[in-house]
């Protein structure tokens, strides 16, 4: 029985040796440690993108163009010596000079050196590489933070909403519209994480709740007009009608698929069969769409950026609609998801009371002036047929007097 015991003992034990070990292999690794960073993908995989451009720059070659070896042998070669470590922080100092030569020829603007900036030194913070980031803050340019972008016009949305072919383009819009969520947002986003929020007297939706990055760190809840909850509400039904079996599970955002008869066997662009859209996909469908329509033309030689971002610029509009229209900015930060700072600990609103304030503006959120009139038209239909059993019941109570 003690034999038994000890064999047991050593089982469990070497099993957990080997579990450490592979977490240990898993974390303890420049690569890893800089990209377990990263919780975001569309931000994982700019800085990633990055990182290569300073290591194409450097000319840093391995026996492999593999980004892990590449960045893992860097690392190898910054902390071998004191040497190694002088190299880096010249080297960064450089491609930083670079960097502002570029700007000063307008090839690119100064906000954009950040993105070239901020992967190095998160690499380096997260690998525990001390250099002198004072020095290398000098080397750029300064400049405004802000880019000097506008939101879209009412008449370009209205024009994007009425051409647009894809029956995708209305649900996107008018969601990203009216609840300020990033595009990185639809990646997460499914058909449970979106809750309707109905008026039991006029027994109708008022809004609609939705959970934004569900099961991430940054996880919060904003809300979206009755107007996005029903265009998003057809699109499900329309997928529906397709053959496709919508759940809570289903993604909000899918890929298209062929109406017309395909080989038998063939998965590929059946509606039963759905592809998750991605963040890239979406873009790509969005510059279509403004292109197409005429609303964005495509950018002359030597412009580097539209008037307004393709998907940002939705994101824009609600915060500038929502401030302009008197809503508490404290709330309006909350719904997008920002740090309020050190407010966040006094500050405590709840969600009733959000969405209290979010309904005074969802007039002017609701992008379709005939969704709007309709429901001015219900408005005073239900309250003529309130006035209308109100004087039922004075002339009931006049009779009543009359007969005594």
């Amino acid at each position: 029985m003690h034999s038994s015991n000890n064999k047991t003992n050593q089982v469990r034990q070497t099993r957990t040796t080997t579990l450490l070990n592979k977490n240990h292999q898993r974390i303890d690794n420049a690569f890893n440690r800089f990209t377990n960073s990263l919780t975001n993908n569309v931000t994982k995989q700019s800085y990633q993108k990055h990182m290569i451009y300073f290591l194409d720059w450097l000319e840093f070659e391995t026996d492999t163009k593999d980004m892990e070896d590449r960045l893992n042998h860097l690392y190898d070669r910054v902390i071998q010596d004191k040497e190694g470590l002088k190299w880096f922080n010249d080297a960064i100092v450089d491609y930083m000079l670079f960097q502002r030569d570029r700007f000063y020829n307008k090839e690119i603007t100064g906000s954009t050196i950040y993105n070239y900036y901020k992967p190095i030194k998160l690499f380096c913070e997260m690998n525990d590489i001390i250099l002198n980031w004072k020095r290398i803050s000098k080397s750029m340019p300064s400049s405004k933070r802000s880019g000097q972008d506008r939101i879209p016009t009412l008449d370009e949305i209205h024009k994007l909403l009425e051409t647009a072919r894809d029956p995708r383009i209305k649900p996107l819009v008018l969601v990203m519209t009216c609840s300020g969520i990033r595009a990185g947002a639809w990646e997460y986003l499914k058909w449970k994480h979106i809750t309707p929020i109905l008026d039991r007297e006029k027994r109708s939706v008022l809004a609609a709740k939705l959970i934004v990055y569900a099961g991430e760190p940054e996880e919060y809840y904003s809300f979206m007009t009755s107007e996005a909850y029903t265009a998003l509400k057809y699109w499900m039904d329309y997928r529906t009608s397709h053959g496709e079996a919508i759940t809570g599970e289903s993604w909000i955002m899918r890929d298209l698929w062929r109406t017309t008869s395909v080989p038998q066997d063939s998965k590929i662009g059946l509606a039963k069969y759905p592809k998750q859209l991605k963040v890239m996909g979406l873009k790509t469908m969005m510059c279509r769409a403004l292109y197409r329509n005429n609303i964005r033309p495509i950018l002359e030689q030597g412009q580097k950026r539209h008037e307004f971002k393709t998907m940002h610029g939705f994101r824009k509009f609600f915060k500038t609609t929502c401030e302009v229209a008197g809503m508490k900015p404290a709330n309006i930060e909350l719904l997008l998801g920002h740090d309020i700072g050190i407010s966040s600990s006094y500050y405590k609103p709840t969600e009733n009371q959000l969405l209290e304030d979010y309904l005074k503006v969802t007039d002017q959120l609701t992008l379709d002036e005939r969704f709007r009139l309709r429901k001015e038209v219900d408005f005073y239909k239900q309250r003529a047929d309130s006035l209308a059993q109100m004087a039922q019941r004075v002339q009931r109570l006049e009779e009543k007097w009359a007969d005594q």
